[in-house]
């Protein structure tokens, strides 16, 4: 494995769907002990919205391009949306009728530059990095002072 590897697991979670969200992050870098953790909740939001905003976050959290980078995520509208393709007909198609554009277009910028791996995990399956974000993501829709997803609240 090349000396700069790393890492990725996200998570996103609601409560309602609509409703609060949060998402969680786990950064680490493969044969190092450095870890990283991010989250964020919001007030009014989608668990999709979550998942894709923790993939985008941890993409635009990397400091150095020169990576070979690796997200596990539970997701499985993420991930497949990525390993099979789909995204990329749904840009061809300006994401006419599709959820999440927004998110999907600022997706593709990271995605570009940095050309991550996508691994599905099982969630909820005591993987414990998995775990971690769940945690993560729970807990930060929970906190006081939630954020806003303006494009979701425009749109809804």
């Amino acid at each position: 494995m090349p000396q700069n590897s790393v890492h990725i697991y996200t998570d996103g979670a609601c409560s309602g769907n609509p409703g609060k969200g949060g998402y969680g992050i786990v950064m680490e870098w493969v044969g190092k002990p450095y870890q990283k953790e991010f989250s964020a909740g919001y007030n009014l939001t989608t668990n999709n919205r979550m998942e894709l905003l923790a993939v985008i976050v941890a993409l635009e959290n990397l400091k150095t391009n020169n990576l070979e980078v690796t997200i596990f995520s539970d997701s499985k509208y993420v991930v497949d949306a990525i390993e099979k393709k789909w995204v990329f007909g749904w840009e061809k198609k300006y994401f006419t009728g599709k959820k999440n554009s927004d998110l999907w277009i600022r997706f593709l910028k990271s995605y570009r530059k940095i050309n991550p791996k996508f691994v599905w995990v099982k969630g909820h399956n005591n993987h414990p990095q998995n775990e971690r974000c769940d945690v993560l993501a729970v807990t930060a829709s929970q906190q006081k002072n939630l954020l806003t997803d303006v494009q979701f609240e425009e749109k809804n």
